[in-house]
């Protein structure tokens, strides 16, 4: 009897999370500056140097961190979006600069920006987007955290024709070999990653 689904991406996802409470604080350190080093590249290698808007998020707990990211964005001069988790699973954006307070999320773990929000139509003019997950494999598979709310943002995206360069966001332990991350109708595949170790564009996405 098959395994279901959901039960394989909790386990994996517990897994992941497990490994990383046990991560360093250097070691989380050095994997920010990694992320914002090789993340600010590629959305210059999109934009070719012209400003633009990127959509992130604020990595929390022990996720990887994206503040040194976000922050690389900015000095860079492209306007950061960050998400804002809404009711019904929705996601809405806002811009971010370093005076921007955060606050914590009514309906998700995470920490959100004050400040004017949008919707998919304003996410969907972004240059790129850098989106959470806890485990990823090699088809383009993605486990996020289980709130669903990305795979229906990008289902949003899908249905008005915006085909955004986008990469998850995982620690290089945490893309794992294709199959082992069971499909379910309602994921979106991801056409690659970033990790410490860089970009990686996924099998049948290049």
């Amino acid at each position: 009897m098959l395994e279901d689904p959901k039960a394989v991406k909790n386990r994996i996802r517990t897994a992941h999370r497990q490994r990383r409470a046990t991560l360093t604080p250097q070691q989380i350190e050095a994997a920010g500056a990694a992320l914002a080093r090789h993340g600010a590249a590629w959305a210059e290698t999109l934009t070719g140097g012209a400003r633009a808007t990127v959509c992130v998020y604020f990595g929390v707990g022990m996720e990887p961190p994206t503040l040194p990211l976000i922050t690389a964005l900015y000095n860079n001069g492209h306007s950061v979006l960050l998400p804002v988790c809404e009711p019904g699973r929705e996601l809405a954006w806002v811009f971010w600069d370093p005076a921007a307070g955060l606050e914590q999320s009514r309906f998700a773990p995470i920490l959100e920006p004050k400040g004017e929000r949008h919707g998919p139509d304003v996410a969907g003019t972004a240059a790129a987007l850098f989106i959470p997950a806890t485990a990823v494999d090699a088809a383009g598979n993605r486990i996020g955290q289980g709130g669903g709310y990305y795979d229906k943002f990008l289902g949003h995206l899908a249905t008005a024709g915006k085909n955004i360069p986008l990469a998850a966001v995982v620690y290089d332990e945490e893309l794992l070999p294709a199959g082992q991350i069971p499909e379910e109708e309602f994921d979106r595949p991801v056409p690659a990653i970033l990790s410490p170790s860089g970009i990686r564009v996924l099998n049948g996405h290049g």
